[in-house]
This record gives C-alpha cells, sequence and structure tokens, in this order.
C-alpha cells in the first residue's frame, strides 16, 4: 500500500527555519532527554576519505515520547570549492516512530545541521557561561563561526566579538558579517591568545588536529565551547585545559571518548577524572556546571543523532502537510 512522502528543499528550509530561541529550546531538550536515559543513540557512523579529502557522518537517535526519529547523512568534501561547490551537503530522513515508514525527507544540504549545531552552541552558553559576557571571541572563519556567534549572542547577548583565523582576510569577512547580523563591534586579531585573553566567551570552529588553543591561555571567568572535533584525530584544545579547567563537560561522553577533546586528552595519558559529566545532566540539575563567576568551564560538541532528530520533528511540525508529495 503507497503512502506519501513529504518532500522539502532548502530553499524551503531556509525561508521557515531560523536560528533562534526556539530553535536553542528544541535542542535543548534533546540534551535533557539524553540524561534521561529515554534515548536509543548508536554510535556514529563515521568514513574518512583522505584520497578526496572528505568525510561522511551518519547519525541517528530514537527519543522516547517523539512522534519521529532522523537519520542524518553528513557528508564533508574539503577540496570541493575549488570546483565551484560547496563543501558540505547531506540530507535527513524523518521515519515514523510508529510504523517506521519514511515521513519526510529533508534535502536541507547541511543548513539544519548548521541550525542544531549552532543551537548546541546556545545550550552550552546558557547553562556554562558566565552569566555576564561582554565580549566573546571566535577561533575559524566559517558557516559555524558565524552561526555559534549569533546563537550564543540569543543567550548571552554580550557588545564585542573578537575572530581569529589562519587567513586574515577570511577573518576580516567573518568579523565584517558578524557586525552586520549583530550589531556590534566585531575585530579580526591576528593572535589567538590575545581573543582568548580578552573573552569570557570562546568558541572553537575549526578541523584542526593540533590544538588551536592552549591551557596556558586560561583565565578565570572563562567559557569555551568547543565544536570542531567530530571525528577520531581532530583536536582544537590542548589536552591539558581540559584537567586544568573546573568543569568538562561533553554532549555525549562515550562520543567525546573517540572523536571530541577527551580523545586527545587521554591518548596523552592526562585524563584521570572518570566519566565525564554530560550537558544533559548539567541541563537537568543532575551535576553541576559552573560553580562561580570565577570558574573556568569546556563544553565539547561532537554532534549528537538526538539533536538531529529534535530539529527533524520539529521542522516536521513546523512544515505540517507542506512540501512537494511523492508516494512509495
Amino acid at each position: 500500500m503507497a503512502h506519501d512522502i513529504q518532500v522539502v528543499t532548502e530553499a524551503e528550509l531556509r525561508a521557515a527555519v531560523k536560528l533562534d530561541l526556539t530553535a536553542v529550546d528544541v535542542v535543548e531538550k534533546a540534551f535533557a532527554a539524553l540524561a534521561s536515559g529515554k534515548v536509543v543513540m548508536p554510535p556514529i557512523l563515521s568514513m574518512d576519505l583522505p584520497e578526496t579529502n572528505g568525510e561522511v557522518d551518519v547519525k541517528t537517535a530514537y527519543i522516547q515520547g517523539f512522534d519521529g526519529f532522523a537519520i542524518k547523512v553528513s557528508p564533508g568534501f574539503f577540496d570541493n570549492p575549488k570546483l565551484g561547490l560547496p563543501s558540505l551537503n547531506g540530507l535527513m530522513i524523518l521515519f515514523s516512530a510508529q510504523t517506521g515508514l519514511v515521513e519526510s525527507l529533508f534535502l536541507d544540504n547541511g543548513y539544519l545541521t548548521d541550525v542544531r549545531t549552532a543551537a548546541a552552541g546556545a545550550v552550552a552558553a546558557r547553562h556554562l557561561a558566565p552569566d555576564d559576557v561582554v565580549t566573546a571571541g571566535v577561533i575559524g572563519t566559517g558557516v559555524q563561526a558565524r552561526l555559534q556567534m549569533i546563537a550564543a549572542h540569543l543567550v548571552r547577548p554580550f557588545k564585542r566579538v573578537l575572530v581569529h583565523g589562519r587567513d586574515p582576510e577570511k577573518a576580516a569577512s567573518c568579523a565584517a558579517d558578524l557586525t552586520k547580523a549583530l550589531g556590534i563591534e566585531a575585530e579580526a586579531m591576528p593572535d589567538a591568545a590575545e581573543v582568548v585573553a580578552q573573552s569570557q566567551l570562546v568558541v572553537t570552529t575549526t578541523p584542526a588536529r593540533e590544538p588551536v588553543l592552549k591551557a596556558k591561555w586560561l583565565h578565570p571567568g572563562l567559557h569555551i565551547t568547543a565544536m570542531g572535533s567530530d571525528q577520531t584525530g581532530k583536536n582544537e584544545i590542548d589536552p591539558a585545559a581540559l584537567v586544568a579547567a573546573d568543569a568538562y563537560v561533553c554532549d555525549s561522553a562515550s562520543q567525546c571518548e573517540v572523536s571530541g577533546e577527551l580523545e586527545a586528552a587521554k591518548a596523552a595519558g592526562l585524563w584521570n577524572k572518570g566519566t565525564p559529566t554530560e550537558l544533559g545532566e548539567v541541563i537537568t540539575g543532575a551535576k553541576p556546571g559552573r560553580a562561580s563567576p570565577e570558574s573556568i568551564t569546556i563544553c565539547d560538541l561532537t554532534g549528537t543523532g538526538a539533536q538531529d532528530t529534535a530539529i527533524a520533528t520539529h521542522v516536521r511540525k513546523y512544515f505540517g502537510a507542506a512540501g512537494t508529495v511523492i508516494q512509495a
């Protein structure tokens, strides 16, 4: 017996779905669900393709009480810009949690991933950053550098942004875009250490395999969100910083052990504090996060299938029966 499948394009998604407090709240609920133990989330299927400077991640999760669950396929081919093509693309497939039938295809080319990833950064800032953030800094100059600052500003409305990247022109362009988007002062900085020194909130958004943020740069009243390490071998934060911080929090401890900052800290033999606190546990109050305004906190975001299911089910409700319908 045939059934209808909704197909929604990237253009339709961009027109309807915004990076706003609603999206932040949706993703926050996904983290809280993870802490409740009412989520089935298998390990990430990750494929590295060094011959083409590419990688593919497949993520999914079933959240008890949700009408559907998503499977997200996310390829990243980083030489594509040389061909005039975007680095990231992909899609989300939403299935009925009752029947397993495909309900929607979101041909988002990574847009929904961008939104839910930035929203996760805002959730981390909401629960771990100091209450008063005057200056925020970002290390990285790509799409997530921009979106992470826009998302963080929703929950910690800072007055100034500092941007550091390997390419000064890209850093200047990122700063200009943030000035336009947020209506605040944004400045490109040649020295990453100075970005950290002047900021109360710093986000790292790079694909680095060597630390871009050193432990000796840590200072009281600092929160760091590291969101670039999402595959084995990636490492943005000096492993010693994880141990030195007053609180190190993971989106998923099991994922961070194999594809986040915790992987490098364990490989270096530095991590001896047992299983880290997870962001959902901080959200629900099961475990503490920031103890005082002077505390140093780090949140490690590797990206979870629960976030994908949360944003996909949110989008389904948003669109209702809209979009192209095909029969299967």
